[in-house]
């Protein structure tokens, strides 16, 4: 046999803590190919996430002519305040939502929606509560009300400002990154037994590894919660939510005599609140009446947020929107002709997969815990781009060679229950998280195309070399 017909030599074995050599092969490869393909959108994400929970501070030093004022005193009735800012707007918008101010020299945000704007869009007009001056006039975004620098910081970690289309990107890196995070705790540990060998690069592969040992949890975290942002994960999580009970209640708005309605949490996306309305069910006194049956029902927050209804014969609503720990966002519903509290939500009532999932979110915004919780966001995001920027010099250092073994080659060596097994959970992970099951068989066709490329090449080589072999 010549030196050119020599089967190509295989990598040294290396110890799998205890893990089959094929279960070895396979979560290496598929860590190898997520890293390689899913990474520039995993540190996207972590980098628009990063500068998301900065937007605070970024927030507080860019509006703060705008969200404070250096008026005390006994504030204006709201009345007062939703009148001059209705000043500004004019006639034909309608008030979608009033925040009064929650503190002394902060100011009162009257929120209003009109034609032109989109339906999860608000023209605010801020109100100095003491003077009823107006202090700014911005547009702001979401459930929330965000302001336009964390709107244009949220979109583009959400969906890089590219709509329905740009959300796949954030799912597939939160799809796969719980299955990065925990294929490399097991390559972690297989490598720290005793004679595992690191070859050239082992340095680097030791502290891409023990980095992501530190990080695991909150990679974790981040995956869990942002699958439940996401456009298809999010709908089946949605669902299962929803078969067991584990909704967010919602405070009902239907009044005696009224068909019940069933609670729909994106109604006040809508935008079609109406204040001082040309059919008269709506007038600015009312706001601070049912703010102050509201506040004698127990809505004690400083961060409320009034909701006028959206049609006649319809209860208001005041929601509590402090998200900070602990959680305040207990609702009630207030009969506008009576001023009675018609339903009531408390979060302490709340099932507790839906507590779980109000701090998860809030945890993922840095708004649970404060400055506390922006800088753990931080130091997890930044682990993540540290990890994918040494994933890829490793993978520039030692590209695979045409032996290595490939994703193909793993499957073939996993006997027949284990694989069977396999394939039973990768359709079902394939099915509740379906960029994931895409991916994962575009991840079999490409190694699958790159082994019959180098399978020819080395089949071109071998007839060459017998060509030029004397006779």
């Amino acid at each position: 046999m010549t030196p050119h017909s020599l089967p190509p030599a295989r990598p040294a074995p290396i110890p799998t803590a205890g893990l089959p050599s094929w279960a070895h092969l396979l979560i290496a490869r598929l860590h190898f190919y997520i890293g390689l393909l899913v990474g520039p959108f995993l540190f996207i994400a972590a980098l628009s996430g990063v500068l998301y929970a900065l937007t605070p501070q970024i927030e507080d030093r860019v509006y703060r002519h705008i969200l404070y004022t250096p008026s005390r005193g006994e504030a204006r009735p709201l009345a007062d305040q939703i009148t001059a800012a209705r000043a500004v707007v004019g006639p034909e918008a309608t008030v979608g939502a009033v925040r009064p101010a929650p503190e002394p020299g902060t100011t009162t945000r009257v929120m209003f929606a009109g034609p032109d704007m989109g339906p999860s869009e608000h023209r605010a007009i801020f109100i100095d509560p003491v003077t009823a001056q107006v202090q700014g006039d911005l547009g702001v975004y979401g459930t929330s009300g965000v302001l336009p620098v964390r709107a244009w910081l949220d979109l583009l970690h959400r969906e890089l400002h590219l709509g329905d289309v740009g959300r796949l990107y954030s799912e597939l890196a939160a799809s796969w990154l719980w299955v990065a995070a925990l294929g490399g705790l097991l390559l972690w540990a297989a490598r720290r037994r005793p004679g595992a060998r690191h070859g050239a690069t082992g340095r680097l592969r030791r502290w891409h590894a023990t980095l992501g040992v530190w990080a695991l949890l909150g990679l974790m975290f981040f995956s869990a919660t942002g699958l439940t942002w996401s456009q298809y994960a999010g709908g089946n999580i949605g669902v299962l939510r929803k078969q067991f009970g584990w909704g967010t209640p919602g405070v009902s708005t239907a009044l005696a005599g009224d068909a019940p309605t069933a609670h729909d949490e994106h109604a006040h996306h809508q935008g079609h609140g109406a204040v001082v309305s040309r059919e008269g069910y709506v007038t600015a006194e009312q706001f601070d009446r049912v703010l102050a049956s509201a506040r004698a029902e127990g809505i004690s927050a400083g961060k409320v947020e009034i909701r006028p209804p959206a049609s006649a014969g319809r209860a208001w609503t005041v929601t509590e929107i402090d998200r900070s720990w602990p959680t305040r966002v207990d609702a009630v519903a207030v009969d506008p002709r009576s001023l009675a509290v018609t339903d009531r939500i408390r979060f302490e009532d709340f099932p507790l997969a839906a507590k779980l999932t109000r701090w998860g979110i809030d945890a993922h915004m840095g708004a649970l815990f404060g400055l506390p919780n922006q800088i753990v966001l931080i130091a997890f995001g930044s682990a993540l781009l540290v990890m994918v920027t040494w994933g890829y010099i490793m993978w520039w250092r030692r590209r695979p060679a045409p032996s290595t073994p490939r994703l193909i080659e793993a499957l073939r060596r996993v006997p027949p229950i284990p694989l069977a097994a396999l394939a039973t959970g990768a359709v079902l992970l394939g099915f509740f998280l379906p960029l994931m099951g895409v991916t994962l068989l575009g991840f079999i066709l490409v190694d699958a195309a790159i082994a019959w490329r180098h399978r020819e090449a080395r089949t071109g080589r071998a007839v060459a070399n017998d060509a030029s072999r004397p006779g």
